[in-house]
This record gives structure tokens, C-alpha cells and sequence, in this order.
């Protein structure tokens, strides 16, 4: 597996162990629709809201912010593939989208920012 790869499958995992310390309960992750796929699923502790979430992993913020990697097209795939789980499971929750950004270099995180509400694919 390519650096890059096992960077990320490391940050969605941080990411995953992030949320469950705040109460969520992981529905899914890596769920695939086609070539489309969303990094984690998940219900809020209240179990109201299924948040749609992307995970950005980078070793360092001098590049680029992990958050400003989420373009419009990223955001366009994402909003897809939201539509087709929720279709297909009969998802009747209310829905969000987070980004969950994390900096640092296995085993260590030197930064982790979880942005609620990021953006809404219906809106572009």
C-alpha cells in the first residue's frame, strides 16, 4: 500500500476513535458507491442526525490545509453518494456533513479539527 494510503486508512481511524470518545456510534466506514465512497458514517450521540463525514490526513499543515482539500467536486461526490445510502437504507434522520481534518504522522497527532455543518452538497 502507497504512503499516502495507509496515511489515510491511519487518520480514519484516528478520526473514528475521535468521534466514539464524543458519543458517536460508527455506522459505516469506507462506504463505497462505485468510485464514490464516504470515509465514515455515523449517528450523533442522540441518535438524531447521520453525519456524513470526510477525513483529511496530512504529515504537515505547510502545504495545504487537509480542509481545504475538500473541493467541489469532493463535495458534489459526496452529496451523491449521501443520497444513495440514504435511499437505500430508508434513512429518515436528519443529515449533516463533517470534515474531521487530522495533522501529524503516525503514531502521533499533532492536530485534530472536527468542522460540523462543513458544507451542504445542495447548495453548490
Amino acid at each position: 500500500m502507497a504512503q499516502h494510503n495507509e496515511e489515510g486508512v491511519w487518520g480514519e481511524d484516528e478520526a473514528a476513535h475521535y468521534l466514539e470518545s464524543k458519543g458517536y456510534r460508527i455506522c459505516e466506514r469506507d462506504w463505497k458507491c462505485g468510485k464514490r465512497d464516504i470515509d465514515i458514517i455515523a449517528l450523533t450521540p442522540d441518535d438524531k442526525i447521520m453525519v456524513f463525514i470526510e477525513v483529511k490526513t496530512r504529515s504537515t499543515n505547510d502545504y495545504i490545509n487537509p480542509i481545504e482539500a475538500v473541493d467541489y467536486r469532493k463535495i458534489r461526490n459526496l452529496g451523491w453518494a449521501a443520497d444513495t445510502y440514504i435511499r437505500q437504507y430508508n434513512i429518515s434522520n436528519e443529515v449533516r456533513f463533517d470534515i474531521i481534518s487530522i495533522v501529524g504522522v503516525k503514531p502521533m497527532i499533532d492536530k485534530i479539527e472536527h468542522i460540523e455543518n462543513a458544507f451542504n452538497p445542495l447548495l453548490l
